[in-house]
């Protein structure tokens, strides 16, 4: 009977992972995320789904990040579909990556979201089923600077569900000088703010400061780029960081810091609960940096296909679109999603939407043999800092 089916099952707690500090992470993500997926070969068949018959199956099984989605969604989809949804949640790609590999298409989970870079080689493993998107009409709401990306031009198996980029954020009552790119990251790193800049915890990012900075491919793939990357990172930053950290929003916080290397929701974040947000000023640097997206996806062998189509169409609707901004604090994706922001008066919004000059100067992020190099930089750099 309608209504007697528990509301929403959650495996893991609120509170066992900080909203978005998940992104610290993926350091190590070239090495172990490659690892798991080079132990699942294509030999073994992975186990198929159900065709969809566009029936709504009564259950649907979500494995995702901790709190990355608005539980009103969710619990409203349950309510109007009369479907138990079930989410379990992981704290990294990597886990992701070896609970499909290892299950071969048995895992039981129907919805996942994988971030952008880790979707190629998700496909060469076969741990993705392709996307019906007749089930899914909300898809030609999305934005245009958010779909056809690399590493799915045609959408065939992913579907934005949250973007952002990455720049710094600094005290300007410490520094009181007009920073606009990571060339300024780094002077100020060694001068005003040395002592008390935090980098985040990734090496791709931490990498890209001082590539960017020298006019390089973030993603470059040639030594000799990445040795000097490496020297600039190393010897120069290094000795002036304090610490590294997941999410700038704590450090902001603590209010030890004056110079922080941030995603800009989490440095959104930050400035809504810092006592004086008017002395803080967030930076969309230059010439580059990196455009992260992650991405709604259904595994391979997914027992619930129909109810896994209308869930993401649900959540992808521009009905959605603001309560599910305003929750996980990055866009969705959606075209007029910062004319909806701006109706509902949500803080900081400059945060949130990048101009479209920005927008069209990112890089996305991509996994490369290289990123075994970048995360050595990263643990020589933490053990310069005394980190």
């Amino acid at each position: 009977m309608a209504g007697t089916k528990p509301d929403v099952t959650f495996l893991a707690p609120r509170a066992a992972s900080a909203r978005l500090s998940r992104r610290a992470l993926l350091a190590g993500f070239g090495v172990v995320g490659l690892g798991a997926l080079s132990a699942c070969g294509k030999t073994t068949k992975m186990a198929a789904s159900p065709p969809t018959d566009g029936k709504l199956e009564s259950k649907l099984n979500l494995y995702s990040w901790g709190d990355y989605d608005n539980p009103e969604l969710i619990q409203a989809f349950k309510s109007q579909n009369d479907i138990l949804v079930q989410v379990d949640a992981y704290g990294s790609n990597e886990e992701l990556v070896a609970k499909l590999s290892t299950s071969r298409g048995t895992s039981g989970y129907d919805v996942v979201v994988p971030t952008g870079a880790n979707i190629p080689q998700m496909l060469e493993h076969d741990l993705l089923q392709e996307l019906d998107l007749s089930l899914i009409p909300n898809f030609e709401h999305m934005d245009p600077n958010f779909t056809q990306q690399y590493f799915d031009p045609d959408n065939t198996y992913s579907i934005c569900k949250a973007w952002g980029t990455t720049g710094f954020v600094y005290n300007t009552t410490q520094i009181d000088r007009e920073l606009t790119s990571w060339q300024d990251f780094l002077d100020t790193a060694q001068k005003e703010a040395a002592g008390t800049t935090a980098l985040l915890e990734d090496p791709w990012e931490v990498s890209a400061i001082a590539l960017a900075a020298q006019g390089f491919s973030l993603n470059t793939q040639d030594e000799g780029e990445l040795d000097k990357a490496r020297k600039i990172i190393v010897d120069q930053l290094a000795p002036n960081v304090k610490a590294y950290v997941g999410n700038a929003a704590t450090s902001m916080i603590q209010g030890s810091f004056t110079l922080l290397h941030a995603y800009n929701g989490d440095a959104r974040q930050g400035l809504t609960e810092v006592k004086d947000p008017e002395n803080w000023k967030f930076v969309f640097p230059t010439p580059s940096a990196n455009l992260w997206m992650d991405c709604w996806a259904i595994a391979t062998g997914a027992p619930h296909p129909d109810s896994a189509h209308a869930f993401i169409n649900q959540m992808i609707s521009p009905d959605t679109a603001v309560d599910q901004l305003d929750y996980i604090g990055y866009p969705i994706g959606t075209k007029g999603l910062a004319e909806q922001a701006k109706k509902a008066e949500l803080d900081q919004q400059d945060l949130i939407f990048p101009a479209q000059k920005v927008l069209d100067r990112l890089e996305p992020s991509k996994q490369t043999p290289a990123d075994q190099i970048r995360t050595k930089i990263l643990t020589d750099a933490q053990a310069r800092s005394g980190a």
